[in-house]
């Protein structure tokens, strides 16, 4: 080894060093990297759910008969409905109007009588509408129980039920259609922002504020020393809090894991070298803590929040919003998440999405580099 790359060595070991002891010093930084994760995939694992379960519903019967009775008997056996009795359809709005109920099924004086004619059954169905999505599914819920219901009693009469169409469905990658399979995989995207971008922002601008990184300049240290001896230890944080995420949503959550761990083990190393350079960046242009923090959140977190398909759905964007989706890298590692805990090692998927991280990665290099010389040195 030439005396130069060995003094280089020996430069970047000693930075790897300095931050390893200055990560092992600051509790922060450890609690961003681990204590951080668990809380976020606690809160959103247990505490938030897209899924419409034990929905209060008003039931009025006007006339009751056994076709009636056994209806309703089939929401009381649902877990997705919680039915309440109401004497007249006059009771159930003003239930529904006090937010006691969030729908109501009326069943008219003829609905046995008409079951089986060409007509149907008169039933009416009345939602809450104030949230449209629990509104959306808690419409699709009646309309199944009821085209299950119907089946089953038309073969328990010995009638024949006649429908135009018969619909055999089929759920694939997530049967259950637990919302916690789909929110848990693109949590660690976001987790993997926050640890990747906000800490290495805010710990960098904290040098800046302590003079610790004017006293860096002055050494022989060189600029991409600096650069890599504070990638390293980070990187090595970040990938530590993403592990931790992994066997949570695995053991902890029981979403399952059906592609390869190698293959997402890769996929998150570039992603979070993408997500360390967004911090660099952030730290070279805002050498205030409290700046770098709110570009940071501004910049990184809150698009791979909202614009990430982490939880809203990109196609249903207006198309402006899904242009600018583009330029947000949690959004190709959402789609590379989502994909392998859910649906298995689909390569089209994976690669077109990880080579837009490499690009990404490469691009935000390059501008670091350069605006990092302009900055750093003399």
């Amino acid at each position: 080894m030439s005396p130069a790359r060995g003094g280089a060595a020996v430069r970047l070991r000693g930075m790897v060093r300095k931050e390893s002891l200055q990560i092992l010093r600051d509790p922060s930084s450890i609690a961003i990297a681990f204590v951080m994760p668990v809380v976020l995939l606690l809160l959103f694992g247990y505490g938030v759910s897209l899924d419409a379960k034990h929905v209060p519903l008003a039931f009025v019967i006007e006339q009751p008969d056994a076709a009636s009775a056994s209806f309703a008997a089939a929401f009381h056996q649902s877990e997705y409905f919680s039915p309440r009795r109401f004497g007249s359809i006059q009771e159930a709005e003003q239930a529904l109007a006090e937010h006691m109920v969030d729908g109501i099924v009326w069943l008219r004086s003829d609905f046995g009588r008409r079951l089986f004619t060409s007509g149907g059954a008169p039933v009416g169905v009345i939602l809450n509408g104030v949230d449209a999505n629990q509104a959306r599914i808690t419409a699709g819920y009646v309309q199944g129980a009821w085209q299950s219901w119907l089946q089953s009693y038309a073969a328990a009469q010995g009638q024949e039920l006649r429908l135009p169409v018969s619909a055999e469905q089929r759920v694939w990658f997530n049967p259950a259609l637990r919302s916690r399979n789909f929110l848990v995989p693109g949590l660690v995207a976001v987790i993997m922002t926050l640890i990747g971008a906000l800490l290495t922002a805010l710990v960098v601008a904290r040098e800046w504020e302590r003079g610790t990184m004017e006293a860096l300049m002055v050494t022989p240290i060189r600029i991409r020393e600096i650069l890599l001896g504070k990638l390293l230890p980070y990187f090595v944080l970040g990938m530590g809090g993403m592990l931790l995420s992994v066997a949570m949503a695995i053991w902890q959550f029981e979403v399952p894991l059906r592609g390869s761990f190698w293959l997402l083990l890769a996929s998150s190393a570039i992603f979070m070298l993408v997500a360390l350079a967004m911090g660099l960046l952030i730290s070279t242009v805002a050498r205030n803590q409290f700046v770098a923090g709110q570009i940071a959140i501004l910049i990184t977190f809150l698009p791979a929040f909202i614009l990430s398909g982490f939880i809203f759905d990109i196609g249903s964007m207006p198309g402006p919003i899904q242009v600018i989706t583009h330029v947000v890298p949690a959004r190709y590692f959402v789609a590379i998440l989502q994909t392998l805990f859910l649906a298995g090692d689909v390569w089209p998927v994976v690669l077109a999405n990880a080579a837009a991280l490499l690009l990404m990665m490469l691009i935000f290099f390059m501008i670091l580099r350069r605006k990092a010389r302009k900055d750093l040195e003399p």
